[in-house]
């Protein structure tokens, strides 16, 4: 398997690479919810002596690759601006803050002074307090207007379940103001009959991007006492607003500045966000303002250990003889199952919403193998779930009642969980911000905390695992994001011509490429133009033309076919791979198999089942250049970058074995093919670079299919994205370049600037993906190095070495790398790569 050259003993020869070791250990966390008794001396094991405890069993100490140890840092205090209202001082005072952190009072100096401000600290750092004290000081001066609503404040935040947890932290800090602070949640689960209290009295109003742009906008008449009174929009988590999710949000919040301008308001935005690279920048392009940067953390953290952990290699083979490692989610339940048995509070991140299922129903069932009174311990959390399964699991949490909880981000994303002790992340979640996310939910009271990434059996996880500098000793990725795609762009010019005519005067505030886009509107029959500007005439409602998650289309809903019961939904998009016909479906720890999907009416009915199996799409794709925007040549190759139209079909499901990833058999499937124009990456050899790589004929073709699937599996280490946001074909001979060709693609229309910037770092990105390749154990390929689990030609044909010379031959021939600023970074949706017919994809 990939970077397994070292012998088992050996792996301390990574030794060097890490910090100093701490030798004094802080406690962790010493709060317990009910039920939860506290060990002798109400005392917490230390981070170390958890993950010791870990490893004791057969063969666990050999899983580690490496330890990090983060030593403890200590806290600078500083004083709160002078402005900041004494009864705010003392609300805080009675919830235990004497004195803020050195960033909290500098955040607040800028809000007060009228300025845009982004706070781009380490979790649990305080952000919150950092902007709701001068939101909390103007809400308390609005409340002695006549009116009592004289000022008002906005909160966005990317998740429901975040909204409903800063409502009840701002409720109970604000509660010695009695009744002049007025939180409320306005989102989807929102009952009807409170909205309207909610418009009417509420000053501090907490909701999401999409309710923003679906609600709040569109019916903005109805708002308009609150957004003439709008003083300060608190935007959270604003890392999570990148690539085409974030270009959507960026224009809703231009749609909104335009809307205030129309009441006379002009808020200031205070934004949050984790430790990022040019966070002011970042903030900027969202909100289009001015933003300044307050990115120096004073808070303290306790002691972190992250560990890095490789699942072992199991007696199974996969496709082709290939070893197969033991998965990441069998591993991941294991450590969750032994750290609820030793009474340490976790929560296990996983990246799907079926992954998380899966290791809350292992744990479960290892746990009632020693105590059947720990299996209600232990749960999963995830989007998807009807709102009151949602907030009941989050009241759990928040008790103690649960000590072990598998989740996907929809729990990443700041449900602030004071007194976890440790997190498990099952794969890399794509990003070193979203990594160190993640890891910052344990030790959250500034105790001790444990991490642990558990690799996939995938090339960039395998790489990281071997190669710790890769995550320990690069700085976190640039937010990135691109407001003036016209996919993006277009339909929210609809939207704004539909909540105010659009005039001369707007145009600067959407950006450069609106003068282009607004007669390509009037042309379709979207827009009218007249003298005073351009208007929204249709009947149907402009906001719906945007789906700002990217997502597209109707959900699908998943029904108990027995019983007609709404079990949940998922995204249109992801509907082909997700609820498939046989497709396997976890909820709430019960296992359903999909009888039909009903495209149609968008609707996947279920039964319930216990197959022994998980289930995984499979799909082919075609591709079609349709301009090449730059070349250059490498050698007698050369390396493009341009526009595409790439067709993809899901043809067929491979069934596993639970825990053992064993593949039990594969099923066609028969759903209609999806066209996607996008951009991509591509790059040509010539016969004389395959003589000189010593590729016959015969090789081309597995040469080729084993180069596109290591490169989409190494380019998110590059591109600040997620495998699953990108797509691979590779062609032995192209129709439209005439040569051999490896394509790499962004899964969103328009692109999303992954293979932008797989074109800027090709160099770097190639000898790391024939690196890869080239180091892994494996004789003929391995889901490590060149395999693919989502591969549409069932990973035929691959040709390991070969993929070796030509990378070898390609990079010999490589310009030597320009300096040149890095392209934008734009992570997008998910698709799988694939292909069809001559093409073989990834």
């Amino acid at each position: 398997m990939a970077f397994n050259h070292l012998p088992a003993a050996m792996h301390d020869a990574l030794g060097p690479l890490s910090a100093t070791p701490v030798t004094d250990s802080v406690p962790m966390a010493t709060n317990h919810g009910p039920g939860r008794p506290p060990e002798s001396g109400d005392s917490r094991p230390s981070p170390s002596t958890v993950l010791d405890r870990l490893t004791a069993g057969a063969g666990r100490a050999a899983r580690i690759t490496h330890t990090e140890h983060l030593p403890p840092r200590a806290g600078r205090h500083a004083v709160w601006p002078d402005r900041i209202r004494p009864e705010v001082i003392n609300a805080i005072q009675l919830a235990g803050v004497d004195h803020p952190w050195a960033h909290q009072a500098a955040a607040a100096e800028h809000a007060l002074d009228g300025e845009s401000v982004v706070i781009a600290t380490g979790t649990a750092s305080g952000k919150s307090l950092a902007y709701l004290a001068p939101v909390l000081t103007t809400l308390l001066e609005g409340s002695e207007a006549p009116n009592g609503r004289g000022t008002t404040a906005l909160y966005l935040s990317p998740t429901k379940a975040l909204a409903a947890d800063q409502r009840r932290a701002v409720k109970a800090l604000a509660a010695p103001l009695g009744n002049s602070v007025r939180p409320a949640v306005y989102d989807g689960d929102t009952p009807v009959e409170e909205r309207e209290w909610v418009r009417q009295y509420a000053n501090y109003v907490l909701t999401n991007p999409d309710m923003l742009h679906r609600g709040i906008l569109p019916g903005h008449p109805r708002w308009s006492s609150f957004l003439r009174s709008l003083r300060y929009v608190v935007i959270d988590e604003c890392h999570t607003y990148r690539g085409v999710f974030g270009s959507h949000v960026a224009q809703v919040l231009r749609r909104l500045r335009r809307v205030c301008a129309r009441y006379g308001s002009d808020p200031v935005f205070l934004l949050a966000s984790a430790t990022a690279a040019e966070p002011a920048s970042a903030a900027g392009r969202l909100t289009g303002l001015p933003v300044h940067e307050v990115a120096d953390d004073a808070s303290p953290r306790g002691e972190v250990v992250f560990a890095l952990w490789e699942p072992p290699l199991t007696e199974l083979h996969g496709e082709k003889g290939a070893p197969v490692r033991r998965t990441a989610t069998a591993e991941t339940a294991d450590i969750l199952t032994d750290l609820t048995l030793q009474n340490i509070r976790s929560v296990a991140f996983v990246r799907s919403r079926r992954g998380a299922e899966l290791v809350s129903v292992i744990a479960q069932e290892r746990l009632a193998e020693v105590d059947r009174s720990l299996v209600r311990r232990v749960a999963a959390y995830r989007g998807g779930y009807l709102p009151e399964e949602r907030r009941a699991l989050e009241r759990a949490l928040h008790s103690g009642e649960l000590l072990g909880l598998a989740a996907t981000t929809a729990l990443e994303l700041g449900i602030d969980v004071s007194g976890l002790d440790a997190v498990v992340i099952a794969g890399y979640p794509g990003t070193r911000a979203s990594l160190w996310q993640q890891a910052g939910r344990a030790g959250r009271a500034g105790q001790g905390a444990l991490a642990i990434l558990v690799a996939r059996d995938d090339p960039l996880d395998t790489f990281l695992v071997h190669h710790p500098e890769a995550l320990f000793q690069q700085p976190v990725e640039s937010t990135v994001l691109d407001p003036d795609n016209p996919y993006v762009l277009a339909p929210h010019l609809c939207a704004a011509a539909a909540e105010l005519p659009l005039t001369e005067a707007d145009l600067d505030l959407f950006g450069p490429a609106v003068p282009e886009l607004l007669p390509q509107l009037v042309t379709a029959g979207l827009l009218r133009r007249r003298t005073t500007g351009w208007y929204w005439t249709r009947r149907e409602r402009a906001a719906d033309l945007a789906d700002i998650r990217g997502e597209g289309g109707r959900p699908v809903q998943i029904v108990e076919a027995g019983t007609g019961r709404l079990l949940g939904t998922v995204d249109e998009a992801a509907s082909h791979t997700a609820v498939h016909d046989g497709a396997v479906h976890l909820h709430q720890g019960r296992t359903y198999l999909v009888k039909q999907l009903d495209l149609a009416d968008s609707v996947a009915l279920v039964e319930e089942a216990a197959p022994p199996y998980s289930t995984t799409a499979r799909d082919t794709t075609a591709i079609s250049v349709l301009e090449a925007d730059t070349e250059i040549p490498w050698g007698g190759g050369r390396l493009c970058y341009g526009s595409v139209e790439v067709t993809n079909q899901v043809v067929s499901f491979l069934r596993r074995r639970l825990i053992t990833g064993e593949v039990l058999g594969e099923s066609k499937l028969d759903l209609p093919p999806r066209t996607l124009r996008t951009r991509a990456v591509w790059w040509t050899v010539t016969e004389d670079q395959l003589d000189a790589a010593r590729v016959n004929p015969e090789q081309l073709g597995g040469a080729l299919h084993a180069a596109e699937h290591a490169s989409i599996g190494m380019l998110p280490l590059f591109a600040t994205c997620d495998r699953r946001d990108i797509g691979g074909v590779s062609v032995p001979l192209h129709p439209d370049t005439l040569l051999p060709t490896v394509f790499v693609y962004d899964g969103h229309p328009g692109g999303a600037g992954f293979a932008e910037r797989a074109f800027h770092t090709a160099r770097e990105w190639l000898t790391a993906t024939r690196e890869a390749i080239a180091s892994c154990e494996c004789e003929a390929g391995c889901p490590s190095c060149i395999q693919s689990p989502k591969c549409g030609n069932g990973n035929e044909p691959l040709h390991k070495r070969a993929a070796v010379r030509l990378l070898g031959e390609l990079l010999r021939s490589a310009p030597p790398p320009a300096r040149t600023p890095d392209p934008p970074d734009l992570p997008g949706p998910r698709t799988a790569e694939a292909g069809a017919g001559a093409e073989v994809t990834g």
